[in-house]
């Protein structure tokens, strides 16, 4: 067992396996693991919201908050699967029908003090300790924990330092200001170097300006942060602070997500013939017949995942003998769009709505490519998937998938390093330009083959990105 270096206490709305609407409870759930044979111990905190309450309700009580928004809360500690977790138990905050953060109305509109409330327990925790354990670090993950780093600041940091990480700068947790002082902050703050956002507060933004270290899940995210068509508001904070920016790509789990325990289809990169196989049976699940590559596309179906694009382009790749496998759920609009493309090209496209584990595994094993034309994406773990399953990523060049998919050029082809498509910027044309160098790729066997060879050697597991936060953490501690 590796010597101690350090402690961390992670701070955050969601992890794996306890809750997830998202690639952020994939991170937070992925760390602690990831660090431990560095010498990190990481705990995490996050609120028992009520599917939590069952696990947690026998594990013994290590804090209590008498006065927490309306109520008392307790901080319940156990360990999952290998993580230590801190489980804020406050029912009258967090034991309600719905999901973290949105019931049947829409967004919890007391979602201010709910995630107050996280980062107040974690900002005391960090500060005083528990019995037997201090952390050196505190780490806050989006704008649900974004005020931890702030009472840091405003109520003392007790020797702690603190690290702010942006999984999706899309989100950030806005309240009006009249609620500065109920949020325990300081009136002297609300100015626009400090608290003041457009006229109100923004947790994430608090976190900003506050935390001693700024992460971001890619490096490329981190720089597209401070500019307009990325930041949404927020570039002008990043930017400022920019000499304590850095991006540490995610990772995947590699155990999960590996072809070559997949059961019947299982393979690797020396014995590929379990993909073929899995292809074929994926063709017939769905009553396909596609003579050239098989796209899948896993994904939410939202704008800034490119899925509005697809009726532009499909067209084209299913006439040059391409099919597609489209598996996910959201904007009622695109689910429409892409169900039409199911009717219009049966037996070469088909749509599953809605989200299934074992269905998207299948697709990793079968599909030949996997699609992400993203306008933005701080990381993205769905191409990291493809390299690994050798399902080749046809990319839009932004973010964590500029970071991760080398496109294969003449010049990367050449030097036998490419690993996929990309493409810029994300408009159809340049989509379509992709996907048509996509067939003519697939059409060369031997080429293919050593795409698909190159893709599945990439590292996409935690280790390196493990050592970068573990260095960051030494960095900073005080």
């Amino acid at each position: 067992m590796a010597t101690i270096k350090g402690r961390v206490l992670s701070v955050a709305s969601e992890c794996v396996p306890l809750i997830k609407t998202g690639g952020l409870a994939d991170v937070v759930g992925a760390l602690p693991g990831a660090l431990k044979p560095l010498g990190w111990d990481m705990k995490v905190l996050i609120p028992a919201y009520r599917a939590l309450r069952p696990l947690v309700a026998e594990w013994p009580e290590v804090w209590r908050e008498e006065d927490l928004w309306g109520g008392e809360g307790r901080v319940l500690a156990g360990e999952v699967e290998g993580i230590s977790i801190l489980a804020l138990d406050a029912p009258h905050l967090y034991d309600r029908i719905g999901g973290p953060y949105t019931g049947a109305g829409g967004d919890w509109p007391d979602n201010p003090q709910r995630f107050a409330a996280l980062s107040w327990v974690g900002s005391r925790i960090a500060r005083e300790g528990l019995e037997g354990w201090k952390p050196d670090v505190l780490h806050a993950h989006d704008w649900q924990a974004g005020l931890a780093p702030a009472y840091l600041t405003y109520h003392g940091a007790g020797g702690v330092a603190s690290v702010m990480t942006v999984h999706n700068i899309a989100f950030q947790g806005w309240a009006p200001a009249a609620l500065l002082a109920d949020l325990r902050l300081p009136g002297a703050a609300f100015n626009s170097h400090a608290l003041e956002y457009y006229g109100g507060i923004s947790m994430l933004k608090a976190g900003l300006v506050t935390a001693d270290r700024i992460t971001t899940v890619s490096p490329t995210y981190a720089a597209e942060l401070m500019r307009p068509e990325f930041g949404m508001g927020l570039q002008g904070v990043i930017a400022e602070r920019a000499s304590v920016v850095q991006g540490i790509l995610n990772g995947v789990d590699t155990k999960v997500w590996s072809p070559e325990n997949e059961g019947e289809f299982a393979y690797s990169a020396k014995a590929m013939a379990g993909k073929a196989a899995a292809r074929a049976a994926l063709s017939t699940e769905f009553g396909l017949d596609v003579p050239g590559p098989l796209a899948i596309v896993v994904s939410r179906m939202t704008d800034q995942k490119g899925i509005d694009l697809l009726p532009a382009v499909v067209p084209d790749f299913v006439a040059g003998g391409g099919g597609v496998i489209v598996l996910g759920s959201g904007a009622p609009e695109l689910e429409g769009a892409v169900q039409d493309l199911a009717r219009r090209f049966a037996g070469r496209v088909t749509v599953r709505i809605g989200y299934d584990e074992a269905l998207s595994h299948r697709l990793f094993q079968g599909g030949d490519a996997v699609l992400v034309p993203s306008r933005f994406e701080p990381c993205g773990l769905t191409q990291m998937y493809g390299l690994r399953y050798g399902t080749i990523p046809v990319v839009a060049a932004v973010g964590g998938l500029a970071d991760t998919v080398i496109n294969a050029s003449p010049a990367a082809l050449g030097a036998g390093v490419a690993t996929g498509v990309t493409f810029a910027p994300t408009d159809a044309l340049a989509f379509g330009q992709a996907l048509r160098r996509l067939l003519q790729l697939h059409a060369e066997p031997k080429l293919w083959a050593r795409l698909v060879k190159n893709a599945m050697a990439q590292p996409v597991g935690w280790e390196t990105s493990a050592a970068a936060y573990a260095g960051l953490y030494a960095d900073i501690r005080g």
